[in-house]
């Protein structure tokens, strides 16, 4: 088993110390016989996820043990709605977690050899909990419990501070982190106490989410030519994820793992911190409470999990859970890889 881990983890007639590929796992076998599956976050909810995933095994079952975990039904708010409380934060993550692990149970049932022959695994903000439920280095009901408290803390920093997240579309000429500092200096000269305005998503060489106190956004939105922005998009949530304004939740998370059992990853978990894999349990334990305060990296997650050299054949990816999110930034970072992609949704 040993020699399958011994190819070099950096593409052929590259710069190794230069090349991100030397973060991933490269089994020395055809890529177009290995997969990589990836897992959205917070966003991708609709009200009817989940029905077409009823007909598949322990589906069911697990929609009701996470309803007797959360206090509510899952699966009704899933298939019903109304969608203005599944929007919410505390009710969004728990069901895009579930209605995620769900779809892994379709792809198990009609391709199991794409859940075999997996060597990594990803996720988007909540879903990287996903992820490491699929890695098993989290139990289902433990994950359930862990985003259960992560949506509660993240909710409750939010209420704290008036503040949300900007999409930002740019070109070579625009100034994002100029903006942003530009932002805080305006927050302080209203007086403004927990200023925050930075870089909270990296999702595609020419697109970034900017998170931060609510005038800090308005400012960037009334000046956007000044920065030269192509285009800015107002995310529907209630608060600044992924920045130092999630600090409490991050210190509710780091509490709650110490008191849940972690494993080993049986496959390699990339994390949002920095786009590298999980080494082993503790280092879950110590970064994965970091990952509400620190941007999520997913550009250099993908460069990381697809970098290679044009001669060279991609592995199959599958994207797990509702909407289609990560296959479209991937399209965006690397056209082959995504070409490579299937939708898992139901």
């Amino acid at each position: 088993m040993e020699d399958i881990w011994n190819s070099d983890p950096y593409p052929k007639n590259t710069n190794w110390k230069q090349s991100q590929a030397k973060h991933s796992i490269r089994p020395a076998r055809d890529p177009r016989d290995t997969s990589i599956i990836l897992f959205p976050g917070q966003g991708t909810q609709f009200v009817g996820m989940g029905k077409e995933l009823l007909q598949y095994p322990l589906v069911k079952q697990m929609f009701d043990l996470a309803s007797s975990v959360l206090g509510y039904n899952l699966l009704s708010l899933c298939l019903d709605g109304p969608k203005e409380t599944l929007n919410k934060t505390v009710f969004c993550q728990p069901a895009i977690l579930v209605s995620s692990l769900a779809c892994v149970e379709k792809l198990k049932a009609t391709n199991p050899e794409a859940i075999n022959s997996c060597i990594a695994t990803a996720g988007f903000s909540v879903g990287e909990i996903t992820a490491l439920v699929f890695a098993k280095a989290l139990t289902f009901e433990n994950a359930v419990r862990l985003v259960k408290l992560r949506a509660e803390a993240m909710q409750f920093a939010s209420d704290m501070t008036k503040s949300g997240m900007l999409t930002v579309f740019f070109g070579p000429n625009s100034k994002v982190n100029t903006a942003c500092a530009d932002a805080r200096r305006h927050c302080e000269v209203l007086g403004l106490e927990n200023i925050e305005c930075k870089v909270a998503n990296y999702l595609y060489p020419e697109c970034k989410v900017i998170a931060g106190n609510i005038e800090a956004l308005n400012f960037i939105e009334k000046n956007a030519a000044r920065y030269e922005f192509r285009r800015l998009k107002r995310l529907p949530v209630s608060g600044a994820f992924h920045t130092n304004l999630m600090e409490p939740a991050a210190n509710v998370l780091s509490k709650a793992l110490k008191k849940i059992p972690i494993q080993q990853p049986i496959i390699a978990v990339h994390s949002n911190i920095d786009g590298k894999r999980y080494r082993n349990s503790d280092h879950i334990v110590r970064f994965l409470p970091q990952q509400v305060v620190k941007p999520v990296c997913w550009e250099q997650t993908m460069h990381i999990l697809y970098e290679r050299n044009p001669d060279q054949h991609y592995p199959l990816t599958f994207e797990c859970g509702p909407g289609s999110s990560l296959k479209s930034i991937l399209r965006m970072v690397n056209a082959k890889a995504a070409h490579k992609c299937t939708l898992v949704s139901g």
